[in-house]
């Protein structure tokens, strides 16, 4: 990489142009917080006998609830597509075109770059490298399982991204994430400089869990940067695509565009999936490359399947109609959605605001806010919080094989509990930390 490009880098690390508005991450700035006073607060939380859950990043309730129209939306004759296709029967393996036309708008490509697939864009993420590790990828000499694969992984990042990579074998190598982005320096090292290094996870907008999201020059620097691997991949989790909940979120460039304008569209493997916007067990998955990855793809799927379930992409089609359907159905989601989030920067702010105790980020939309503590005390964060009826997850979850070197960074899903659920688990939370400074 040369000296001019590494100069540059720093100027890609935002979520956009210069803005006027904050960083994700509040950092705090004094020292003075009485221990004494949270261990009262603390004990009387503890007493209670709470049992609230904020492990995952689930919907709630009243989000599914939204979606329950799609459980009668289509009948007996309701069966057939506009061109006269039976939806009951085998064929289409890549899925209705009415049902790839909302998706194309939603991961910022064509309708025809898209495959679907069934409820889990995880399961997918997991059968392409699954295939890649058995049988390799165009592009490729060998297939990945015959000689050791590297894969970067951002760290803070999401656990079950790394559960995938651990269980093929690969070797997963942290790249530490900045406060508003990638380490784009790093990765281009990583992987410019070892041919094994094949991939790597990205979740490119409302990030699980900083809540960042890519700026443009940060995409188009992924889709040129030099890769010593030929046969080198992205998994570009758009899992948050359409999951805005604050009217000032940034727009993702199209990835797949900017690969293809640098010369590399075999290098985008995008997934998106509507599990967080209609039924979590009962969405639509989907992926988007280039013709030679979808033909890839649809070849090894082929020998999986005879065909996805199309009446479960007619029920999404009768639902949300398009693309704009989805955004205005996405509208009751955030205001479901963005109180939860307030009160949990509320309750921080109240009890952490102003110590150097933690940071933690203010995302724009998403499904996480992401909490650093004192180096060393994550893991008893959690022990404390779980004594008083408060389940987080794990310490170490947002790093590879579980281990957070720093022990220091925790995951907070606030969706799915209520709102006075939520007010209660964020403040047993802030005085866990407390107490855990001591």
């Amino acid at each position: 990489m040369s000296a001019s490009v590494g100069r540059n880098l720093n100027a890609l690390r935002r979520n956009g142009p210069e803005s006027d508005g904050p960083s994700p991450l509040a950092s705090s700035v004094v020292t003075d917080t009485s221990t004494t006073d949270a261990q009262a607060r603390y004990d009387v939380l503890r007493a209670a006998e709470l049992s609230l859950d904020m492990t995952r990043g689930n919907p709630s309730p009243a989000q599914l609830t939204l979606s329950d129209p799609m459980l009668t939306i289509i009948g007996p004759d309701d069966v057939r597509t506009a061109s006269g296709l039976d939806a009951r029967n085998y064929g289409n393996l890549d899925g209705l075109p009415e049902a790839k036309a909302i998706f194309g708008p939603w991961l910022g490509v064509d309708p025809e770059d898209v495959v679907l697939g069934e409820n889990s864009s995880l399961a997918l993420m997991h059968d392409t490298l699954m295939f890649a590790t058995l049988f390799g990828v165009p592009g490729g000499t060998a297939p990945w399982g015959e000689a050791p694969t590297r894969w970067l992984c951002p760290v803070p990042g999401y656990d079950r991204h790394f559960r995938v990579t651990e269980r093929l074998g690969f070797d997963m190598v942290s790249i530490p994430n900045l406060d508003d982005g990638l380490d784009l320096d790093a990765i281009a090292r990583a992987a410019a400089d070892d041919e094994s290094v094949k991939g790597m996870w990205v979740v490119p907008k409302h990030n699980n869990p900083q809540g960042w999201t890519l700026s443009d020059d940060a995409v188009t620097f992924l889709a040129s940067m030099k890769t010593a691997a030929n046969d080198f991949r992205i998994i570009w989790d758009d899992a948050y695509a359409v999951h805005d909940f604050r009217s000032d979120a940034p727009q993702l460039a199209s990835f797949l565009d900017a690969c293809r304008s640098a010369g590399n569209e075999d290098r985008a493997w995008i997934y998106g999936s509507s599990s967080k916007v209609t039924f979590a067990g009962g969405g639509l998955a989907a992926f988007a490359g280039s013709p030679t990855n979808r033909e890839w793809l649809l070849e090894h799927r082929f020998a999986q399947t005879i065909g996805p379930d199309k009446l479960n992409q007619l029920r999404h089609v009768a639902f949300l109609g398009d693309f704009d359907g989805v955004k205005r159905h996405m509208a009751k989601h955030a205001e479901i959605v963005r109180p939860k989030f307030d009160a949990v920067e509320r309750v921080l702010q109240a009890n952490l605001g102003g110590t150097d105790l933690a940071s933690w980020t203010r995302p724009t939309g998403g499904y996480f806010v992401s909490l650093d503590v004192l180096r060393g005390s994550a893991v008893r964060v959690v022990e404390l919080a779980a004594a008083a009826g408060v389940k987080l997850t794990p310490a170490g979850a947002t790093s590879p094989y579980g281990r957070d070197p720093s022990d220091r960074n925790l995951r907070i899903a606030p969706t799915f509990p209520s709102l006075e659920a939520i007010e209660q688990a964020t403040e047993v939370l802030a005085l866990s930390v407390i107490l855990a400074s001591r």
